[in-house]
């Protein structure tokens, strides 16, 4: 069942369709990576869902309700981004209790016990904190809240690496005591594939692919070997992808998996079959359309 629901969705900036025409469901119970190269639609979207943006055409349901001034909405869901909004006087003590007071479901042993593991002072500002540090009591304010619905937009934001591993290991192990419905927008596809179990790709503002992590994981393969070898065969796939890797040596990606003959056929002439990550398939979707940076030196195709 979805508990977020477009269609149609729309919402402009003078003459720039930051979300254009989008129809999608977000499952409910479900963790959910809002995947999207910068300028994608990614927070426009996310703060419409929210509430906090109003849209300019099409439908969009959360909870059963229109998000904008809905009460309901806001009493079931929290945004979280590296700006969350906080007073300059708070501290963090300060932060905690007011969470307490609005969400029925705060957790304050979780919210006490991630302050204490990140080394965060009770008695320090939010406001003089680092980027990352910030981040770090954002995502932390996001979890303990157990909101049936959290949006997490790019909450690493300034993270180091080993604090966000610990930050994807804290939202999976709490979300498997506490499961509801977590949308995680993020460039860093590639380290949130064991967290993840959907995946909604938007480019343009519009929906570009809405799969499991499981499938994507078998939605391309990727072929190295002789060029003319696999031209001969690639050429009734959709190719997702190709880049030379030597002299007539190729690397080719292609949508779907080989047919039984043709992989029996490139095994025997050399290729090397190999799977491709999410995180890649997402990139070489959406560069289809303007072709990858390697197109940019090729002179032949610019002449």
């Amino acid at each position: 069942m979805g508990v977020i629901t477009s269609r149609q969705l729309t919402k402009s900036y003078r003459n720039t369709e930051a979300v254009n025409q989008l129809t999608v469901q977000f499952n409910e119970g479900v963790i959910t990576g809002l995947i999207g190269r910068n300028g994608a639609g990614k927070t426009t979207l996310l703060k419409m869902i929210a509430g906090l943006v109003k849209k300019s055409g099409g439908d969009l349901s959360v909870f059963g309700e229109d998000p904008l001034n809905s009460l309901k909405v806001s009493a079931n869901s929290i945004f979280v981004d590296d700006q969350l909004p906080l007073p300059l006087e708070f501290k963090v003590k300060d932060v905690l209790k007011e969470f307490e007071r609005f969400y029925p479901n705060w957790d304050i042993e979780l919210a006490e016990r991630l302050i204490r593991h990140f080394s965060i002072d009770l008695d320090a500002l939010p406001i003089n904190f680092s980027k990352g540090k910030r981040s770090t009591f954002n995502a932390i304010v996001g979890l303990a809240a157990h909101a049936p619905l959290t949006i997490f937009d790019e909450p690493t934001t300034g993270m180091d690496y080993s604090a966000r591993q610990d930050f994807y290991r804290a939202l999976l192990k709490d979300y498997l005591e506490h499961p509801r419905t977590i949308i995680l927008s993020s460039h860093l596809l590639n380290e949130l594939e064991d967290v993840l179990e959907d995946i909604v790709l938007i480019h343009d503002g519009q929906l570009y692919l809405h799969e499991t992590v499981t499938s994507l994981k078998e939605f391309a393969v990727g072929l190295t070997g002789d060029s003319s070898e696999l031209s001969s065969v690639t050429s009734k796939y959709e190719v997702l992808h190709k880049k030379d890797v030597g002299l007539n040596q190729q690397y080719v990606v292609i949508e779907t998996q080989l047919e039984e003959k043709d992989e029996e056929h490139l095994k025997k002439m050399g290729v090397q079959i190999t799977p491709v990550s999410p995180a890649d398939v997402c990139v070489y979707v959406t560069n289809r359309e303007n072709g990858g940076i390697d197109d940019v030196f090729n002179r032949s195709k610019h002449v």
